[in-house]
C-alpha cells in the first residue's frame, strides 16, 4: 500500500475509542506519535503545542480527582440532579484512569506575536489554538497507524487551573484537551457525517449550503 493510500485509510477508518485493553503502551510508540503531532503546520511556525504524558496511575488519579471536584461544584451550582452529576464523575474517572496513557494537550503563547490592540491579540491566541488542534489531528492519525485507539476529551477547557495544579504544569502552559490512548477493547462506532452540500459553498456557483441539520 502506498503512503497516500495508507493516509487515506487512516483518515477514513479512524474512530474515537473509549475502552482499552489493560497493559502499558510502549514509550517509543508514544514518542513516535508525538513526533508526528509536531509535524503539523503552525502560525508563524511558532509551534505552540505542549504535551504532558501521563502513563502512571498516580498522575491520572490526581488529574481526574481534581477535575471531578470541579465538575461537582459547577454542576451543583447549575442545579443538576446529584445522581446525574455523580454518574458523570464516575464515568469520567473510569475513562481516564483505565486508559493506559493520557496526553494532556496544552498551548504556550509566549512565542506568539504581540499587538497594542485586543482584536489582533485575540487573533494571535486563536492562531495558537488552531495550530494546536492541527497537531492533535496528526496525533490521532499517528495513533491509528500504531494500531492503537484514542479519544479526545475537551473537559480541560472547563477547569484549566485544576489540570495545571494537579499535574504541576508550567504556568505558561494552557490546557486545551486530553487524549486517552490504548489498545482498543472493541471497535469504535461509525458516526454519521453531514453531506458535502450541507457544509460547502462555491461562490462562483452561487449555491449556499443547505441546512446542516
Amino acid at each position: 500500500m502506498t503512503t497516500e493510500a495508507k493516509l487515506g485509510s487512516a483518515i477514513d477508518q479512524r474512530r474515537s475509542i473509549r475502552h482499552y485493553l489493560p497493559g502499558p503502551i510502549d514509550e517509543s510508540a508514544i514518542e513516535r506519535i508525538l513526533l508526528a503531532a509536531m509535524q503539523a503546520p503552525s502560525a508563524h511556525n511558532r509551534q505552540p503545542w505542549r504535551f504532558a504524558v501521563l502513563d502512571d496511575r498516580a498522575s491520572k488519579v490526581s488529574l481526574v480527582t481534581a477535575m471531578g471536584q470541579r465538575l461537582r461544584q459547577d454542576r451543583s451550582a447549575d442545579g443538576d440532579d446529584s445522581k446525574v452529576i455523580e454518574d458523570d464523575v464516575v464515568r469520567s474517572y473510569a475513562r481516564i484512569t483505565e486508559a493506559p496513557a493520557v496526553i494532556v494537550v496544552c498551548l504556550d503563547t509566549r512565542d506568539m506575536d504581540r499587538y497594542p490592540d485586543e482584536q489582533r491579540n485575540t487573533a494571535e491566541y486563536l492562531m495558537a489554538v488552531q495550530s494546536t488542534a492541527m497537531a492533535v489531528q496528526n496525533l490521532l492519525l499517528a495513533v491509528h497507524t500504531e494500531r492503537l485507539g484514542a479519544c479526545v476529551m475537551c473537559a480541560p477547557l472547563f477547569c484549566p487551573d485544576c489540570v495545571s495544579n494537579s499535574l504541576g504544569l508550567p504556568s505558561e502552559w494552557r490546557p486545551q484537551m486530553l487524549v486517552t490512548i490504548g489498545i482498543p477493547a472493541k471497535a469504535g462506532r461509525i458516526r454519521p457525517r453531514l453531506p458535502l452540500a450541507a457544509v460547502v459553498h462555491w461562490p462562483r456557483r452561487k449555491d449556499y449550503p443547505s441546512s446542516a441539520r
